[in-house]
């Protein structure tokens, strides 16, 4: 149940940081340079961290359908999670080369999004493997 409330505050802690990003920090800061790109590349590389802790919390204890695909009881689990997180990252981006939806596509997205999912699935094993080496110290 503890991890469960990890991600609950990880993902909660993660919203309020994209959104202070998006609706704070981007439209009201007049930026240059390498400041002003990453603040562009912020909300997908905060976003896509937030993927494993996300599913742990809205699926863990569930038994429907979408919840066992997303259930996070193993390593190979969090690797199904993590690779499909990102293959809906990437249709998300590519999407956006739709010129009804007035969005921008970038590169620089796609590769913030993977970076964010990479070190995601190292962060979430390890805090997953304290919590179940806690419980469970055989």
């Amino acid at each position: 149940m503890e991890i469960k409330r990890i991600s609950k505050w990880v993902v909660i802690s993660g919203t309020l940081i994209i959104w202070s990003i998006k609706f704070g920090i981007r439209p009201y800061c007049k930026c240059d340079g390498s400041l002003n790109f990453f603040l562009g590349i912020a909300p997908n590389l905060v976003g896509s961290f937030l993927i494993p802790f996300a599913a742990c919390w809205f699926f863990t204890g569930k038994n429907f359908l979408l919840a066992r695909i997303f259930r996070i009881q193993s390593l190979n689990e969090l690797l199904l999670v993590c690779f499909m997180g990102f293959g809906m990252l990437v249709i998300n981006e590519y999407l956006q080369l739709i010129p009804f939806f007035r969005r921008t596509f970038d590169y620089f997205d796609i590769l913030s999004s993977f970076f964010g999912l990479t070190v995601s699935y190292f962060v979430f094993w390890r805090i997953y493997s304290r919590v179940l080496f806690r419980y469970y110290p055989d």
